[in-house]
């Protein structure tokens, strides 16, 4: 992915945003929360700082979604079409998990880990090389060092 900006957008238009950074680092998430709230089989969240997202248009609403681990979890949807855009896991205000399939050009964010492959459907194959976990990880020894100190930045 270059440094140029990412555009991206609910399905009916109505909320246009731009991540004006890469992400800090891609989970492909397949736990049972994820499946369930996107109707998939897992999620990718592009996790970012807020302050990188920016809003061209409209202004999504925030839900507040219960959790299997009981930790707090809001989703920033539109207010029209109720697409999910991003999430804040654990109320951490300086990051986001940004759902990579708003971006307009989301073939050029890849996963950089899988985590909770416990509950991964049977039939999903994961790729070699890409790292997996059977639940979380150790994000200290898993991120790239210029990663950590983006999140540390961010206050997370």
């Amino acid at each position: 992915m270059t440094e140029t900006d990412l555009a991206g957008a609910c399905f009916c238009g109505a909320v246009r945003y731009r991540l004006t950074r890469p992400p800090m680092f891609v989970h492909c998430c397949h736990c049972r929360d994820c499946q369930c709230q996107t109707g998939s089989a897992f999620v990718l969240n592009a996790i970012i700082e807020t302050d990188r997202i920016h809003l061209d248009a409209g202004r999504p609403v925030r839900i507040g979604l219960p959790t299997e681990s009981g930790s707090p979890h809001d989703v920033y949807r539109c207010p029209d079409c109720q697409i999910a855009l991003w999430s804040d896991y654990g109320g951490r205000p300086g990051l986001r998990f940004v759902r990579v399939g708003t971006l307009e050009e989301r073939q050029a964010i890849l996963p950089d880990v899988h985590i909770y492959t416990r509950s991964k459907l049977p039939w999903i194959t994961l790729p070699p090389g890409t790292p997996a976990f059977s639940a979380y990880y150790e994000t200290a020894r898993v991120w790239p060092a210029e990663a950590l100190a983006r999140r540390r930045a961010a206050g997370a």
